[in-house]
């Protein structure tokens, strides 16, 4: 498939905005969220959201008419994200003006909170849920349409908003907060790590379903492809064939690996032990960030859509 830019800054981006409300709201809930940092991730989370969604646009045909996704919504996964996100966003500006304005007029509403936080873990996994399964629907492109496709989404997002959780803390000058997400971080990017090595295991060894010989109802054992279907350019070899090269796809399958999690690995192993964790914090989210865009980019241009064994392939 040929990956979309607007998408892959959405999925990345509002995946770590997720990630970071969720982890201030379970720390609500343990009672360990810091008053000083805590509206910093709300508002950060927020912010990230809404450049999400506005992200999102950019990848429609008719931006003024993405009112009418909602109307799909008993029998569409985009839908039903269409709905799922401006409520998350909802709930973490309504989280975050509360953690900034509710201490100052003295506001105690702990029940409140509490179910503030609590909705906005389920709005958290929720909102993960549809974003997956629009496209583990999709039985025909066999890379996605598996659950290890809604593990990656979740776990990519949890462990990109642990870091960004720790590099905010560290520079807000919680460095306690930020030692406390250190472990967190580091097994949730540990465990991101061995699901997405399963998925590209698994993705590698796929057999298509789909042949010259289904495609055209030719019984022969050998059928030889001599033309791509056109001569010229047209929506169907420039919207479902990311054009990379062999190579260029392998180097970015070990790039993404070595970006979002074997250097953000090691700097939060350095951030255990050191004094001062704001520059380890600082690379491993700089790193992660740039790794999650290319990671993004080789989750859409590695699935394989059937058209391309007529419209791509060539002898």
């Amino acid at each position: 498939m040929k990956p979309a830019l607007s998408i892959i800054l959405f999925t990345t981006v509002a995946g770590a905005a997720q990630g970071m409300a969720l982890v201030t709201a379970v720390a609500t809930l343990a009672g360990s969220a810091p008053r000083a940092v805590a509206p910093l991730l709300l508002w950060a989370s927020t912010a990230m959201l809404v450049l999400g969604l506005v992200a999102s646009f950019f990848h429609l045909g008719h931006p003024l008419r993405a009112w009418r996704a909602v109307l799909m919504w008993r029998t569409s996964w985009m839908s039903r994200e269409v709905i799922a996100l401006p409520l998350f966003i909802g709930l973490t500006f309504v989280s975050a003006c509360l953690a900034t304005f509710g201490h100052s007029t003295g506001s105690s509403d702990g029940p409140f909170v509490s179910a503030l936080a609590v909705l906005t873990i389920i709005g958290a996994v929720v909102l993960w849920y549809c974003t997956a399964m629009i496209y583990m629907c999709i039985r025909f492109i066999q890379e996605w349409a598996h659950p290890l496709t809604l593990a990656n989404f979740v776990l990519l997002g949890l462990a990109s908003g642990l870091v960004a959780c720790g590099v905010l803390a560290c520079a807000a000058g919680d460095l306690n907060f930020a030692r406390a997400c250190t472990p967190w971080a580091l097994g949730a990017t540990a465990l991101a790590w061995g699901t997405r090595a399963l998925s590209l295991r698994r993705n590698a060894s796929i057999k298509p379903k789909s042949t010259l010989q289904s495609a055209t109802g030719i019984r022969s054992p050998r059928v030889v492809q001599k033309s791509m279907g056109f001569t010229g350019g047209s929506f169907n070899t420039l919207e479902f064939f990311h054009g990379a090269s062999l190579r260029l796809m392998g180097q970015a399958k070990i790039g993404f690996q070595v970006l979002v999690f074997a250097v953000p690995m090691a700097c939060l192993a350095w951030a255990l032990v050191s004094m001062q964790p704001l520059t380890a914090w600082a690379v491993a989210a700089a790193s992660q960030a740039v790794g999650l865009l290319v990671e993004r980019w080789f989750f859409f241009a590695q699935a394989q859509h059937p058209q391309n064994l007529y419209y791509q392939v060539v002898s």
